[in-house]
């Protein structure tokens, strides 16, 4: 499975996860095989700017099957459902902390993410 967690910066799994998805410049992928993390990558954005579906287009062409993200706008929700992409919105700290998370099933969530004031217009 190729998990996708928008970053911060390039640091791979030391970077922080990005709060605003759609403003992420790189995201770290994640490949994991039974339960265990086996390789990850760094990839920049393709574009400055995009359109609504661009990044989950370009995620989807890279093989991810899950996004773990903390906040994620609707639409882009809407287009990953569309692919067939899982997404898992909640998720901060240090990039490597939350694949372990993930990959303990003990990944800690901010459940209310959606009503921190820099998200509403989101909803």
């Amino acid at each position: 499975m190729r998990i996708a967690i928008p970053a911060e910066d390039n640091r791979g799994l030391d970077s922080n996860v990005c709060p605003h998805f759609g403003r992420a410049r790189f995201f770290v992928l994640v490949d994991v095989e039974g339960g265990k993390l086996v390789n990850v990558d760094v990839v920049s954005m393709p574009f400055e700017r995009h359109m609504p579906g661009d990044i989950p287009n370009f995620l989807r062409n890279k093989g991810v099957e899950l996004v773990i993200a903390y906040g994620v706008g609707r639409r882009a929700m809407e287009f990953f459902e569309n692919l067939g992409i899982k997404v898992i919105t909640g998720a901060s700290g240090r990039v490597g902390d939350v694949v372990e998370g993930y990959l303990r099933d003990k990944l800690n969530l901010d459940e209310e993410w959606q009503v921190r004031d820099e998200f509403k217009k989101h909803r």
